[in-house]
């Protein structure tokens, strides 16, 4: 049995809960679009060809905003390909994911699903083969009210109302030399910022996204942010970071504390900006949306068979990383939503990638039926339970040593408190593979009165670390009560199993 003690102290807080904390993201890449979130003449579709069975699921999962089109996509996108008769779009060849477009879903069709998801729309812009004026004139087709080309466009397409999109991302991943259109940083930064400047020109309200690196493990990770936004700071709101997780070589404990490398990246990214910030005497504070981030087998398992095998020849939506997610993944996703919470001062956005059957915590089958990966309930739990500010809590726990990050806490912990509610929501993840966690929880200037619920995903049954959820045993993995929790003189007292995601939601009183 391993230990732990955190600390909760009222008045130690961090920053409002950012609601676009809890984003996701669609991308015209594999299934994500077609059979994913559209399919007409699917059993479940309704006049429009959403398919109301994956709306279902998207609304419980409760994403908040949802960045489209890309992604790798975006960099060879034309818009313009995506409005207008649906007949009469233009078929292109894709080569970021090396398919064929058909253009049957674009942005009116994606806006009418995001009203539908009750989700925000964070629209991503061409910068990789396109320029100034194309997303110039984006801007004036989603945004302006009429009287114009592009916003007469826009309402003789069917919508009279200005979509009136507010986040904006400048292109994708172009520090990459995987990305159409790949630039050094001072041709994205002087792009970035001239592109900035004309969209603003046409609607002041927007907020703006520039392209971070593609992970930490880039060359040119950290000259590139400092480049760019020593460029564009002016300009923009956000600067974006990407990564993705796998387990490598069979090291679970290594994997199971990605979230310390994930509070490296963003601690890193923090202090370019306020280096940047400082040296150019500026006022205004620029903050980090992490838009794409998940667990993704890049190497391994089904992603490079796929890829390899859509390499062969031109098809639609066919079937791409379609990662099928295990227990151990699960807490993993859950320790990672537990950081970017942790960092949700500076951490404005982020962006789970991808919605459904990429690398999704939703996955569905062409004509049969849709279910939630295990990752689907720490990101649930979180986006619905994560309320009002978020608290600085002070860990102290037993160590497991990892190969990568060295000794670690065998503990990882946030947690949130909402004085309107009188609700205090703690996510705890026990990394130990093998022993349970005895954990207790001081609560400090909060009287704990009750339990009002406690949640647990874990290894089932007969199962292992392993276990996934699967089309013919959709619910595997879920979550389950965590019994045995109790409060006692202020402090709350829980036993976590050995690799184990939870939450706990407790009715407090200030005292």
């Amino acid at each position: 049995m391993t230990r732990a003690r955190i600390t909760i102290d009222r008045d130690f807080t961090i920053a409002d809960v950012p609601r676009r904390l809890f984003g996701s993201f669609v991308e015209h890449m594999g299934r994500c679009v077609y059979t994913g979130i559209y399919e007409p003449g699917h059993p479940t579709a309704d006049d429009r060809g959403y398919r109301k069975d994956v709306l279902e699921l998207v609304r419980e999962l409760g994403p908040t905003v949802v960045r489209y089109p890309g992604g790798n996509f975006v960099s060879g996108y034309l818009w313009e390909d995506g409005i207008g008769p649906v007949a009469e779009r233009p078929r292109r060849i894709d080569g970021a994911w090396h398919t064929i477009e058909t253009n049957e879903f674009g942005l009116h069709e994606f806006m009418g699903w995001a009203r539908e998801a009750d989700v925000e729309v964070m629209e991503a812009i061409n910068l990789g083969t396109r320029g100034v004026e194309e997303a110039r004139a984006l801007v004036e087709y989603a945004n302006h009210p009429g009287g114009t080309y592009w916003s007469d466009l826009r309402r003789r397409n069917g919508a009279e109302d200005p979509f009136d999109i507010k986040l904006w991302c400048l292109g994708n991943e172009l520090d990459g030399p995987w990305q159409i259109g790949h630039k050094t940083a001072h041709e994205y930064g002087r792009l970035a910022q001239e592109t900035a400047k004309a969209m603003k020109l046409v609607d002041d309200s927007i907020e703006l996204i520039a392209v971070g690196s593609s992970n930490r493990y880039m060359e040119t990770f950290g000259s590139w942010e400092h480049t760019v936004l020593t460029h564009a700071y002016d300009e923009i709101d956000y600067i974006s970071m990407h990564e993705y997780y796998q387990e490598r070589s069979g090291d679970a404990a290594s994997f199971l504390a990605e979230a310390v490398g994930m509070d490296a990246f963003i601690d890193g990214v923090v202090a370019t900006i306020d280096a940047v910030k400082a040296a150019g005497k500026h006022t205004k504070q620029v903050d980090i949306s992490f838009d794409e981030w998940n667990v993704w087998y890049a190497e391994g398992l089904d992603s490079a068979d796929q890829i390899h095998q859509v390499k062969k020849e031109w098809r639609e939506h066919p079937r791409l990383i379609e990662d099928e997610y295990s227990v151990t993944d699960a807490v993993v996703v859950g320790t990672l939503l537990n950081s970017l919470l942790r960092h949700g001062d500076r951490v404005r956005i982020a962006n789970q990638a991808q919605l459904v059957n990429v690398i999704a915590p939703i996955r569905s089958e062409e004509g049969g039926s849709a279910w939630r990966q295990t990752i689907f309930w720490p990101f649930a739990r979180m986006a619905a339970l994560a309320r009002g500010q978020i608290l600085r809590l002070a860990v102290s726990a037993d160590q497991i040593a990892t190969e990568k990050f060295g000794d670690v806490d065998v503990i990882d912990a946030a947690a949130t408190w909402s004085e309107a509610d009188g609700r205090v929501a703690l996510f705890v993840a026990n990394r130990g593979l093998s022993e349970a966690s005895e954990v207790s929880v001081d609560l400090r200037g909060l009287g704990a009165a009750r339990v009002v619920s406690a949640e647990v995903l874990t290894i089932p049954e007969g199962g292992d670390r392993h276990t996934s959820n699967v089309e013919s045993a959709p619910d595997a993995v879920g979550l389950v009560p965590l019994t045995g929790v109790g409060v006692q003189d202020g402090t709350v007292h829980l036993t976590l199993p050995p690799l184990s995601w939870a939450v706990v939601e407790l009715e407090v009183a200030v005292s």
